[in-house]
């Protein structure tokens, strides 16, 4: 991938201290200047909150890539602060960070989600500005632990048989930093569902785990407000409900994407769930 610097040179990724954000930023590494935007961020702390620090983190950048807190209780409002704040600082274009199956009214996390790329698709469009929309389905790294044996043993809160397209999270960081570096010339108007190869239950993929390794892995499903006892910490009443809600869908409708569409972007393969496992 090569970057084109003819509208500015640098990349901001808000949300960056986060396991998305420092992965997509570690993908762009090498290739532009990555400003890791966060509260926390050496460097360039911003508040979504308010707003603060946002324009100047931006100016001077060709792209952001937004990325929201998880379950937060108002995502389109950081939105639209953060768009503000990229409209004034002249960033020509903004990759939103959503989810596959962004409408689904079960789900209010989801539905937010959706809320917010109807946002940026009109915001973009009034301001001249250019976007791209990411969808990616769940994390095969959510499984992390056991997969590379620290764990031996999990537990989630609904049905071990429910299936999912896992995809990679380097995968997902690739496409971003193929996006953001390619540019809107390729990406604008776009909006790209992000599956892995291959459709697994979370009893498929301790099983394959105990078949490559040799380790037993001990699994089994919980209740909802079980886990959350054993999880939950620091999350407030309306994160847990809308972690809840997420959790009652899965064990009735799964949550599947094609790969079809990372495959054309990284133009290989997906990385399967075995490639993970060590």
């Amino acid at each position: 991938m090569e970057l084109d610097v003819s509208r500015g040179t640098d990349i901001a990724i808000v949300g960056a201290t986060g396991k998305t954000g420092r992965a997509v930023a570690d993908a762009l590494d090498g290739v532009a200047v990555v400003r890791r935007l966060s509260r926390s961020a050496p460097g360039y702390p911003v508040d979504l909150e308010t707003g603060e620090g946002l324009a100047e983190a931006f100016t001077g950048c060709r792209g952001v890539y937004f990325i929201a807190p998880n379950v937060h209780p108002d995502e389109p409002a950081l939105l639209l602060r953060a768009l503000e704040a990229a409209a004034s600082a002249g960033v020509d274009h903004v990759v939103y960070h959503s989810v596959a199956w962004p409408y689904s009214p079960r789900m209010p996390h989801h539905m937010d989600k959706a809320r917010c790329e109807d946002e940026l698709r009109a915001f973009c469009n009034e301001h001249g500005m250019h976007w791209t929309i990411l969808q990616p389905c769940a994390y095969a790294q959510n499984f992390e632990a056991v997969l590379d044996g620290t764990a031996a043993d999990l537990a989630v809160p609904y049905s071990l048989d429910t299936t999912f397209s896992f995809i990679s999270l380097d995968d997902v960081a690739e496409v971003a930093a193929r996006v953001l570096i390619e540019g809107p010339e390729l990406h604008h108007g776009a909006t790209y569902e992000l599956g892995g190869p291959e459709i697994l239950s979370v009893r498929d993929v301790m099983r394959l785990v105990e078949a490559m390794t040799g380790r037993t892995v001990s699994m089994e499903s919980i209740g909802v407000d079980e886990w959350m006892n054993l999880h939950s910490t620091g999350l407030g009443t309306d994160a847990q409900q809308r972690l809840s809600a997420m959790f009652e869908y899965y064990n009735d409708r799964d949550f599947l994407a094609s790969g079809i569409v990372t495959a054309a972007l990284l133009g290989r393969s997906p990385t399967p769930m075995r490639a993970l496992i060590r």
